[in-house]
Order: structure tokens, then C-alpha cells, then sequence
């Protein structure tokens, strides 16, 4: 086989593979979907056809600071068109977390400084249950600043993402601080 064949097999193989990966997340493709329930009344939370969905996701709570206590207490709500079967929430905190905290089932520990909640199922117009975490500082700030962002939405467009990212100063008075 000659030197040009080679190139050419190794050429047409790599734009193969990056078609085959780009394609390859869930729900792409043709005929994918993903409901969260069954009938009208249940709301589609995934897409079909391989055309990308348009969900308009947004956050918004308080944060409070007493001592060492850091209360993050948030919903997120999906504006629609499109629902979603699940997104991921980061809140990132300036002040790094006691060790050894439990969380809600929904959460977890990403690093010293930050936590991931998923939100659950989220219909066209329809808002997720209250996540409340309540952490102990690793030790006694006098203020604190909160960042929640989705860190994932399910591989749906948004086309308003300033609100679904917040940043929060909140003084350690034990004053809730919206967002």
C-alpha cells in the first residue's frame, strides 16, 4: 500500500472518528428522546432528531453566613421552551468548607471550595424542589462569597445565561442575601 493510500485511510478514519464523537453524547441521533413521565400532562424533557433542545434555566435563592454557619438555600427554575432531565448547579465558595459535612442527597463535594446538586428532572416551565446545604467554614470568615452557575444542562441551548449565574457576598451578620 502505498504512502498516499495510508494518508488518505488515516485522513478519512480521524474525520470519521470526530463525526462518530460528536454525535455520541445521549439523546443524539435520530429517533432519541427522553420524557419524564408519559402524556401532555407529564411535559417532554428530551428531544428528538438530533435537534438541540432550548431550555432556559435559571437559580435563585439566599445565602447566609453566622460564625462558621453557611446556609445556601436555592430552587432552579426552567423557563422553557424545551425541559430537561436533569442539570448540575456548581456553587463555588470562597472560603474553603469544614471536612466530614453530610450533604443532601443530591449533592456533592467537588474540592474543598465547591459542591455540585443536581436538580432533578425539570419540565418546560417548571421548577425543582428546594435544595438546602447547611456548612460549617473551615473557619470563622467575616464574609463570604458565593458563585452558582450551572456547571451542566443536559446538552441544551440556553439562550439567557446571565440568569443562572450569580455571585453573592453575604457578611457574616446571619442576614440571608438573595439571588
Amino acid at each position: 500500500m502505498g504512502v498516499k493510500r495510508k494518508a488518505w485511510l488515516v485522513a478519512v478514519s480521524a474525520v470519521a472518528a470526530v463525526v462518530t464523537v460528536t454525535g455520541a453524547g445521549p439523546g443524539v441521533g435520530a429517533g432519541a428522546e427522553t420524557e419524564a413521565g408519559t402524556g401532555a400532562e407529564a411535559g417532554t424533557v428530551g428531544f428528538r432528531g438530533g435537534v438541540v433542545p432550548e431550555a432556559d434555566l435559571s437559580h435563585h435563592g439566599h445565602v447566609s453566613l453566622w460564625s462558621q454557619q453557611l446556609t445556601v438555600r436555592f430552587e432552579s427554575e426552567n423557563h422553557g421552551p424545551s425541559g430537561l432531565a436533569d442539570a448540575t448547579v456548581r456553587l463555588t465558595f470562597s472560603v474553603a468548607l469544614a471536612a466530614g459535612q453530610s450533604l443532601p442527597s443530591n449533592c456533592l463535594r467537588s474540592g474543598d471550595r465547591v459542591v455540585l446538586c443536581r436538580t432533578g428532572p425539570l419540565r418546560a416551565v417548571g421548577r425543582s424542589q428546594e435544595t438546602v446545604l447547611d456548612l460549617k467554614a473551615a473557619g470563622r470568615p467575616v464574609e463570604a462569597v458565593v458563585e452558582i452557575d450551572t456547571a451542566w444542562n443536559g446538552g441544551a441551548s440556553d439562550p439567557n445565561p446571565e440568569n443562572h449565574r450569580h455571585r453573592v457576598l453575604a457578611p457574616a451578620t446571619g442576614d440571608p442575601y438573595a439571588f
